[in-house]
């Protein structure tokens, strides 16, 4: 298959105009140049990818496949050039942190805080991946440490405690749920939820532990942060489970908090990081050193 970047570029143009020659305007090619790399590359393919028509161009379902993955392919390469960026003015080292959503909606953008203004000339890559993502992209070399929800040893990676946590039920003020000060799952699982959307850590958690009982969770609307899912809740559309963490700077009044009658509600959060710390630069190592005395601290 021969197709270079440009090519790429063009379908991806051609197709949000919907038009040969405005998407070659877009990328700064003559009309008959654009449609002479579009015939190059629909050849190459072996498949059409646009249906010619009176007023312009439609994508073949083949064409709306390719679009998906050039779009993928066109994104992490700019996510490539932002990576790369900070290294081409002068930084030298980039800490890479992947945590879990717990994490990040709680204590970390505080401690990256306070990080960031003792060390004002470091970078930090901060992704959000599920626990178990994390502790193999920081065994692999992927990413400098992990922030992560995990009670099993690993034998490239240890762990260091960061921050406690517990998992606490929340309803409208004015559910018959609220009149009770604690609660147990079971009776979560009588009313209708609103989660994370799938993929995320704690709803793949509570989707386990409803099967352990035979039961399974009422979801009735997924969001993708944990501020939707107390504003949801709080307008009364449902209850929902979260770490009371996401809580601590939020005001809700029309919002109950109950303690979840559960052992495994009290959750740890640890900072994973390769075993052959050494390898760490300085900055990650400040960070990491930074973290634990955070959770020392905390306690």
């Amino acid at each position: 298959m021969r197709y270079n970047l440009t090519d790429l570029k063009l379908f991806v143009a051609v197709a949000d105009a919907g038009s040969v020659s405005r998407g070659a305007q877009a990328c700064f090619l003559s009309p008959s140049s654009a449609s002479l790399r579009i015939k190059a590359l629909e050849e190459s393919l072996g498949v059409p990818l646009f249906l010619r028509e009176p007023r312009g161009v439609a994508l073949t379902r083949a064409g709306q496949i390719m679009l998906e993955h050039c779009r993928r392919c066109l994104a992490e390469l700019e996510q490539m050039h932002a990576s790369l960026a900070p290294y081409a003015h002068g930084v030298k080292t980039q800490v890479t942190v992947f945590a879990n959503s717990t994490a990040i909606a709680s204590f970390l953008p505080g401690d990256l805080q306070v990080f960031l203004r003792l060390h004002p000339d470091a970078r930090i890559q901060l992704e959000e991946r599920l626990s178990r993502d994390i502790v193999t992209a920081v065994a692999e070399g992927r990413a400098d440490l992990g922030v992560v929800t995990w009670n099993e040893p690993h034998p490239l990676l240890e762990f260091r405690d960061y921050r406690a946590d517990e998992l606490v039920a929340i309803a409208p003020r004015d559910s018959p749920l609220a009149q009770q000060r604690s609660v147990s799952f079971d009776e979560c699982l009588r009313h209708p939820f609103i989660c994370l959307h799938n993929g995320a850590a704690i709803l793949t958690f509570l989707i386990g532990k409803a099967a352990l009982l035979g039961r399974a969770l009422d979801i009735r609307v997924q969001v993708a942060s944990f501020p939707a899912v107390l504003a949801l809740v709080e307008s009364g559309a449902g209850i929902s489970i979260v770490p009371h963490s996401v809580l601590r700077h939020q005001h809700h009044s029309a919002l109950a908090v109950m303690a979840l009658d559960e052992n495994w509600a009290q959750r740890s959060l640890s900072v994973c990081v390769r075993r052959e710390d050494a390898r760490l630069s300085h900055p990650a190592q400040a960070l990491l050193t930074l973290l634990t005395r955070e959770r020392r601290q905390a306690s």
